[in-house]
């Protein structure tokens, strides 16, 4: 398929800037994935949806406050990065706004200085030396890692918003986002209702939301990403799938850990390691069967993996309605549960 067959028009007016409060007050657009009518709901109503005895897979990842605003020393031009991942002893490949040059010094504060010793069109390395570890360093000056489409500066209250119930291992530069719904009362529910919970986890890096440039999509090269398929949630997939009962993905990066760690219809490994799967439309899934996510950007992977698991056409008209009934987009915004 083609980049520009992940085109829909968009009123940008409809990006959500702050959550819905409290979270499961979302708007939710059901959708079946071969036809019929679609519902319109809230995300408290989840559990009507789902059956007794489905698992609930959801992303345990948590975001770290990775963003960190600097000046150019001696010139004082502002800088501002994202930390991605190690690379040795305080080595950073990061992701970074401004020109800056090799050996370029930037201050970051908090007597923490970067150097520049990588800067090339993939990839930007900086040294970060700093009295603290950098897990102190960034609880001290790091705020949280806002997508580009949100217009505004991270704020304190982002700390806890834009983390979900389940975040526990560190690691994220992004949210999961359709964890973000969740609260302990609609947990509850879920529990009463006879819905298993199972973690995964998958740290979001850029290659989730690196812009796709190829004209022909599958020649895109999606980014590593780690991931751990506990054997607890092996465990509870493989008898579900076996007794023929659900597995409901919690978001897009539950499906690629899920399907990541398949071996065979219906059956996963328990496993950790890195994962480049890139799902397009054609992709034949061999766990997941309901899938809750955001509305996501258009041109994107995560659109051409939501696509695959519904279909390009269902996708395309669910999306249209939701643009209609001016559905909350993005991050922040409301869900869509394909089943």
């Amino acid at each position: 398929m083609q980049l520009t067959d992940f085109d829909f028009p968009f009123d940008p007016s409809l990006i959500a800037q702050h959550p819905m409060n409290p979270r499961d007050q979302a708007r939710m657009l059901v959708v079946p994935r071969e036809s019929g009518a679609y519902t319109h709901t809230q995300v408290v109503d989840l559990p009507t949806w789902l059956q007794a005895g489905d698992v609930l897979v959801v992303n345990d990842t948590k975001v770290v406050p990775v963003r960190l605003q600097g000046f150019k020393s001696p010139s004082g031009g502002r800088v501002e990065m994202i930390l991605v991942r190690e690379h040795g002893e305080r080595g950073w490949e990061v992701l970074l706004k401004g020109r800056v040059s090799v050996g370029q010094v930037i201050d970051l504060g908090c007597d923490a200085v970067a150097t520049v010793v990588e800067r090339s069109r993939t990839q930007t390395l900086v040294k970060i030396t700093s009295q603290w570890p950098i897990p102190e360093l960034l609880a001290r000056i790091g705020t949280m890692p806002l997508p580009p489409y949100i217009k505004r500066l991270p704020t304190t209250e982002d700390h806890q918003d834009y983390q979900t119930l389940f975040a526990k291992e560190e690691g994220a530069i992004a949210a999961p986002t359709a964890g973000l719904h969740f609260t302990p009362g609609l947990l509850e529910a879920l529990t009463a209702r006879g819905i298993q919970l199972a973690m995964v986890t998958l740290h979001v890096g850029p290659g989730t939301f690196r812009p796709v440039t190829a004209p022909d999509i599958h020649q895109h090269q999606m980014d590593m990403e780690w991931y751990d398929m506990p054997e607890s949630t092996a465990m509870l997939i493989n008898q579900a799938k076996a007794e023929r009962r659900r597995v409901v993905a919690v978001g897009t990066t539950a499906v690629r850990s899920i399907e990541s760690a398949s071996v065979g219809r219906g059956n996963v490994l328990a496993q950790a390691g890195n994962t480049k799967l890139f799902i397009t439309p054609g992709y034949q899934f061999k766990v997941v069967d309901v899938l809750l996510t955001n509305f996501h950007l258009p041109r994107t992977t995560l659109l051409m993996l939501v696509s695959a698991f519904a279909g390009y056409s269902q996708v395309y008209k669910a999306y249209e309605e939701a643009i209609l009934e001016r559905y909350r987009f993005y991050s922040y915004g409301d869900a869509m549960l394909l089943y």
